[in-house]
């Protein structure tokens, strides 16, 4: 693994979901060595996250789920650097609100992806989107959480196709079985171990939101 590393790029734009629209800073992430790489989430604005890529091949764009500001330049990507575009299918409802004459690759549950002699594994964590997926990364003990998981709790689910008991089970099955130690990387923010987050599980349950 040459090279290998995580890197991330942050853009800026809006996101947008019933009748609504928030001004957002979102993370998209890198992971790699020199000669190629995968992108996780593809927000707001192509030329940044090419930029970073800086010639290396990218074997996918990975989107943690669908809703419009992880999305927005997913087609571009794809288009200027001959990637595929990978999402849960189960988001599709989402992506088809943002893309509708553009299609995408399907991942599933426990699907592996090769990237520089490692893998990431899809976990499908659904609540808040119904296909929202983690990618964990069990070499290096990074999982990248999407809107799934924050520092400080679990991501929004007041909006259509979310649910909070969902998104905790989702948490507390998956994502908190992890090694303590594991790192955080957030679609927005900063990150967090899961070990910090493990103990609020109580705390988020009686918050109820």
């Amino acid at each position: 693994m040459s090279g290998f590393r995580i890197e991330r790029v942050v853009t800026s734009g809006t996101f947008s979901l019933d009748g609504g629209t928030w001004d957002v800073d979102n993370n998209i992430w890198l992971v790699g060595d020199d000669s190629e790489v995968v992108i996780i989430d593809a927000a707001h604005t192509a030329q940044p996250i090419i930029d970073a890529v800086g010639g290396r091949r990218v074997k996918a764009v990975l989107c943690t789920h669908a809703h419009n500001d992880h999305i927005t330049v997913a087609p571009e990507l794809a288009d200027r650097l001959d990637a595929p575009i990978l999402l849960h299918p189960a988001d599709d409802v989402l992506w088809e609100q943002t893309h509708p004459d553009r299609s995408h690759h399907p991942v599933a549950d426990e699907d592996r992806i090769e990237i520089a002699g490692t893998e990431l594994i899809v976990m499908h964590t659904p609540g808040h989107s119904p296909g929202s997926i983690c990618l964990y990364l069990h070499e290096a003990g990074e999982v990248f959480t999407g809107d799934t998981l924050f520092a400080g709790g679990p991501g929004a689910t007041g909006r259509s196709y979310s649910d909070f008991p969902t998104i905790l089970d989702s948490i507390s099955s998956r994502l908190l079985s992890l090694p303590a130690d594991t790192v955080v990387r957030t679609g927005h923010g900063d990150g967090t171990k899961i070990g910090d987050e493990a103990p609020n599980l109580g705390e988020w349950i009686a918050r109820g939101h």
